[in-house]
């Protein structure tokens, strides 16, 4: 919202001397964000003088066209003379009143001007237009000054054109509407600045007439529940927008159309009342407000063809639409150069209607961003007098007498407020008068009384068992005023926040993080430790997805949730596995050029509910029962949590210290072993076997085991996936269930011995079929409490050991907590190992 200070200082009694910064501060203390303060006299220095064209020469032999004119500019360019200009604009001739700035000047952007040859004349200074002044985006002709304007050549152009004023800029939010208007923020400024403020919001106007303007029927009332019109005739249609009128559109961004137009957007400025101007003459019979019929069409004035749905509300003759209600008017029913009859409309519209509608036809006019914040419903007939009495002005014409004016908006709902709820709320001891004072301020009636649980309020004084209220009617125009909060708000602005202590709250006793936060905070940093980045991925994935990872036809990742309202049309469904989303992350950064990729995520994944139907339809209207929370709720689908990694390329690099190592399946497992160490599970817990588990390879896949229950997979994934999804070979994967981990045990402080260890080395023989865990498990189990700690360190195969066996090679550690032992119990207990191994397994030691 731009507005100038001097249409302002109509409604109120600004000082004089009043510094742009303590207007910038009043506005920003009462929670009006400023965008910026121009003083317009500021943005073009040097001499900008009124002229008047002597003569024009048309010069020829050019692309375009070109005019060589000499202007009178008085004695402003210190010898009278005049002063000849090359020009390329068409709208103006001889005798015409421009605005021309002299050499030594510069505009808006740092445009300087000076004398210089060009098209083969000299030129001295330019003929300026609305936008090369920063007044407005029209460029296509120069400034022609009305016939009427008193200045003669050579004074000062600023007054004349606008440019003595200052500009003000405010962000209005969505809830303060009502200034959206000089009206609205002339009213916020006299709060600020404690002046007088003059209410254009009620002037006198003229009620309704048995007789109507024009015969008009409202058919929903909740859609519009004001309508006012009357009735202009004979106005001269050649009659021009006054300057001062155009000014100000052109300050406030809105270009100028027609006298009939141009008054609408004035007033709705000014009043924050949008108005509509039909041609009387166009209309075919009486007009119905109504929804549409859906797929009802209207030619909107922007020349557009816009089919309509049944929530839209439209203004209809005996044609059709004729206007999209509230957004924008029709085509079939503007005003034209040759109307003589203009029929002003002014009405009250659903808020949530209009909103809808703007933004289902994406028309964001100026018109709907007012309707959407609100309107004062009491504005139709003073903004009916205020265009009318314009029009006829500067058009001439009669008004005619009739009036409509269909109203049926209901009483404001009054609020109760405790009367020292805003100082409980924000530490400010508010007496009670100066709660009234200020709601009064805003424009609320407000009734002071007792409630004694449910009594009838008393009058003055607050007795025992009773507490002080305050019954609040909010003013028409602020319809954001619902609730005590609001009023407290209110309250708190008009003070002013800079009364309000800036205090620190005391934070409430908690109980810190739940088990399952501290897991995964745990898992994220020991996969960051290990070297892997974290990625975030939209949980959106394409139906061929599946099928890309090889999923058997009767996999439940299959059975995906599909979203109502995709962002994408190509990825509808909710995924079921992270490796698909993290897997492309991988793709697109091996585009970019990276070969080494070690990537994790935590996250969600969505496993519908079986034997659910769709949800239930709620509307707004009321709150939701029980029974359809439960419906609800029935539908949400299952959202575990999974912890997933991917990598691809060399996991060391390679090289003057030697060769590197390409990551592989071995990396994957690690990693899942790395996720349930970090979970607190203890290793004997924790399993891994080999599996097959699309989309892994079946040769080199791993299930991941938490006392015996299949929490995850990791390994190589399957040839057929990577080249399906144009990935390196050997490129592995783990993805582990978080929330199917149990939680970790209370693990009591560990012992620490200050005795030295026994470290001994075993290699096992045994089928290579047998999992290494197991073979590690039987270790652990055989011998005893001395085993401090067991490490797989060597894999090995030969012919020597014969076909279908491997040895494996484990370093045991042990320690007594109280005595060093002895090589007797060392050897002791690590033949009760062995003896464990090879009973179960069937080991025997490699060269025994």
């Amino acid at each position: 919202m731009r507005v100038s200070v001097s249409w302002l200082r109509e409604y109120l009694d600004l000082p004089a001397d009043l510094p742009a910064a303590d207007l910038e501060q009043a506005l920003v203390d009462l929670g009006i964000e400023v965008e910026s303060i121009v003083d317009l006299r500021s943005t073009v220095t040097g001499a900008l003088v009124v002229g008047e064209v002597l003569d024009i020469e048309e010069l020829t032999g050019f692309k375009k066209p070109i005019r060589f004119c000499r202007v009178d500019v008085g004695a402003a360019n210190g010898t009278g003379e005049p002063q000849e200009i090359v020009c390329g604009a068409r709208n103006f001739a001889p005798g015409d009143r421009v605005v021309v700035i002299l050499p030594g000047g510069v505009l808006p952007g740092g445009f300087a001007i000076g004398a210089r040859k060009t098209y083969g004349r000299n030129s001295h200074g330019m003929i300026c237009s609305a936008k090369e002044l920063g007044l407005g985006d029209d460029h296509s002709g120069i400034i022609v000054l009305p016939e009427d304007t008193p200045a003669k050549p050579g004074d000062d152009a600023r007054p004349v054109v606008g440019l003595d004023d200052v500009v003000v800029e405010v962000e209005i939010t969505p809830d303060r509407g009502y200034a959206l208007s000089v009206r609205g923020i002339a009213r916020e400024l006299a709060h600020a600045l404690g002046v007088p403020f003059r209410d254009p919001g009620l002037a006198p106007a003229p009620g309704a007439t048995a007789e109507p303007a024009y015969p008009v029927e409202v058919r929903d009332t909740v859609g519009c529940d004001r309508f006012a019109a009357r009735m202009v005739r004979g106005i001269d249609p050649t009659a021009q927008t006054p300057g001062w009128m155009r000014q100000r559109l052109t300050v406030a961004g809105v270009r100028s159309i027609s006298l009939p137009v141009d008054i609408t957007n004035y007033v709705m400025l000014e009043l924050g009342q949008p108005m509509h101007a039909f041609d009387a003459a166009r209309i075919t019979g009486p007009l119905v407000v109504r929804r549409a019929a859906a797929g009802e069409k209207v030619t909107t004035l922007d020349g557009v063809a816009r089919t309509l749905t049944a929530e839209d509300m439209v203004i209809c003759d005996d044609t059709g639409p004729v206007s999209l209600a509230a957004v924008m008017g029709g085509e079939t029913s503007e005003v034209v150069a040759s109307t003589t009859d203009v029929l002003f409309e002014a009405a009250h519209w659903d808020p949530v209607m209009v909103g809808r509608t703007a933004r289902r036809h994406k028309l964001f006019s100026e018109a709907a961003k007012r309707w959407e914040r609100g309107v004062d419903p009491a504005l139709p007939l003073v903004a009916i007098e205020r265009a009318v009495g314009l029009l006829t002005a500067h058009a001439g014409g009669t008004a005619g007498a009739e009036i409509l004016d269909l109203d049926h908006v209901g009483p404001r709902t009054p609020v109760t407020l405790p009367v020292d709820l805003p100082g409980r709320r924000v530490g400010v001891a508010y007496s009670p008068e100066r709660v009234v004072s200020l709601l009064e301020q805003v424009g609320c009636h407000v009734t002071r009384g007792v409630d004694r649980l449910g009594e009838d309020p008393g009058t003055a004084g607050v007795p025992a068992g009773g507490a002080d209220v305050l019954t609040v009617v909010p003013p028409s125009w602020r319809p954001d005023l619902t609730d005590p909060a609001d009023l407290v708000e209110e309250v708190v602005r008009l003070d002013g926040y800079d009364r309000v202590p800036s205090v620190l709250p005391t934070a409430p006793p908690g109980r810190g993080l739940t088990w399952q936060q501290r897991r995964r905070r745990a898992v994220a940093r020991s996969l960051a430790e290990r070297g892997y980045v974290e990625v975030l991925a939209h949980p959106f994935v394409a139906g061929s997805l599946a099928d890309l990872l090889g999923l058997p036809a009767d996999d439940p990742r299959r059975a995906a949730v599909r979203v109502a309202n995709p962002l994408s049309e190509e990825e509808p469904l909710l995924r079921t596995t992270l490796l698909g989303p993290l897997l492309g992350i991988l793709k697109r950064n091996l585009g970019r050029g990276h070969r080494d990729l070690a990537l994790y995520e935590i996250g969600a994944v969505f496993h519908p509910c079986p034997g659910v139907g769709a949800p239930p339809a709620m509307g707004v209207d009321r709150r939701p029962t029980d029974a359809e929370f439960a419906a609800a709720d029935a539908v949400v689908p299952d959202q575990p949590r999974h912890v997933a990694v991917v990598l691809t390329g060399d996991v060391e690099p390679a090289g003057w210290w030697g060769a590197g190592r390409p990551a592989g399946w071995a990396d994957a497992v690690e990693a899942g072993r790395a996720v349930l160490a970090a979970a607190d599970l203890p290793a004997d817990r924790v399993e891994v076997r080999a599996a097959e588990h699309a989309p892994w390879h079946p040769g080199r896949c791993a299930e991941l085991l938490v006392d015996g229950v299949v929490v995850g997979h990791a390994g190589e994934l399957h040839p057929a996936v990577l080249a399906a999804l144009e990935l390196p070979k050997r490129t592995s994967a783990m993805e582990l269930d978080l929330d199917a981990l149990p939680a970790a045990p209370v693990a009591p402080a560990p012992t620490i011995s200050g005795f030295p260890p026994a470290l001994i080395d075993v290699a096992l023989v045994v089928d290579e079929r047998v999992p290494a865990a197991q073979v590690q498990q039987a270790l652990v189990e055989g011998a005893g409490e001395l085993l401090e700690g067991v490490r797989l360190f060597d894999v090995y195969a030969s012919e020597q050991l014969g076909a279908g066996r491997r040895s494996l090679a484990y370093k045991l550690t042990f320690r007594a907590p109280d005595r060093t032992l002895t090589v007797e119990e060392a050897v002791a207990a690590r033949d009760a190992a062995v003896a464990r191994a090879a009973e179960r397994f069937g080991a025997t030691l490699r060269g025994a």
